[in-house]
């Protein structure tokens, strides 16, 4: 009797969202004045190889999420490494957390008083970085959503989901 036999197969899955909100706080309470609505990801390859596959392994070149960027610039594709149009500044990663076993939040503000636009701008996308210098370091994901005048006056808050499911 010859049994076929079924191959071994585990699958994974990552899909990233983010939201991004431009907000005015004129007396201190936070007015949101434009919402990019939940947008999907794009994780770059090199977004899988340095910072999935080589920090899973805890390989020499890994890298880790610590800061945030946004620019006025079209979505980036897999072979990027850097943000169109990135703005002067990146925001810090205020939190990263797991809302659930499979998902991780990530949330960075970039204020007003840290001069990220220094004249009134139309952004349109959003990268995450290993690095707090702009241009500088390797995209892990991003993406664009429709284009928003941002003030000089104006925070922007990002909430970025990367979830990670079997398939």
């Amino acid at each position: 009797m010859n049994k076929k036999k079924s191959a071994s197969r585990d699958g994974l899955t990552i899909k990233g969202m983010f939201r991004v909100n431009i907000v005015d706080d004129p007396s201190g309470k936070p007015t949101i004045v434009g919402d990019s609505g939940w947008k999907k990801n794009l994780t770059t390859n090199d977004g899988f190889n340095q910072y999935i596959v080589r920090g899973l392994g805890s390989i020499t070149g890994s890298k880790y999420i610590t800061h945030a960027a946004i620019g006025t610039g079209g979505a980036p594709v897999a072979a990027d490494t850097t943000l169109a149009g990135e703005q002067s500044a990146r925001a810090a990663v205020t939190a990263a957390t797991t809302t659930g076993s499979k998902t991780l939040r990530i949330t960075a503000t970039f204020a007003s008083s840290d001069a990220f636009v220094t004249a009134t701008k139309n952004i349109s996308n959003v990268g995450l970085f290993n690095t707090v210098t702009a241009g500088a370091g390797t995209l892990f994901a991003g993406n664009t959503y429709a284009s928003s005048a941002c003030a000089t006056n104006q925070n922007v808050n990002l909430t970025y989901d990367l979830i990670f499911a079997t398939a």
